[in-house]
């Protein structure tokens, strides 16, 4: 994979903004060819610098509550649990980290007590799993996926 160059990061600030955005406004926007923006997105794309997603709204999709868990595994067991976690729907995210938590995830449910059934049967099922500490999002203030700051990438 290249290095990124400041133009490869414009482009993804503007696609960050609107992934819809076309090619040809891009081009107008940097003063490039359509066809260089064209290449160097499939360039970013096949390099997997990024990928285009949708982004759903999870409340408005009927799932109400939100959880962050914090696993505490046991020793040698992490590596299989997160591959179980990673199959169930609920979970949009699996993470190791360092700390208090050996893995964290995200999950979404439509109710508390879908939430307590995945907690008790489905969670208490995975072999490897010592505890497991959930904590219910209250407020969302922020839910971006944008990493190219501004400050990096000033577009003219």
């Amino acid at each position: 994979m290249r290095k990124l160059d400041h133009v490869d990061k414009q482009i993804l600030q503007i696609l960050q903004e609107d992934g819809r955005r076309p090619y040809t406004e891009i081009a107008q926007q940097l003063g490039l060819s359509e066809g260089t923006i064209r290449s160097r997105i499939t360039r970013l794309l096949q390099d997997g610098v990024f990928q285009f997603v949708i982004h759903p709204d999870p409340e408005k999709l009927g799932l109400h509550v939100q959880a962050i868990i914090g696993l505490t595994t046991k020793l040698g067991w992490q590596n299989s649990v997160a591959e179980e976690l990673s199959k169930f729907p609920e979970v949009r995210f699996v993470g190791a980290f360092s700390g208090k938590h050996d893995l964290i995830i995200q999950a979404c449910f439509h109710n508390n007590e879908e939430l307590i059934t995945f907690v008790n049967e489905r969670l208490s099922q995975i072999e490897g799993i010592a505890t497991a500490d959930v904590s219910l999002e209250l407020k969302q203030y922020k839910d971006s996926f944008s990493f190219v700051r501004d400050d990096e990438v000033p577009i003219q």
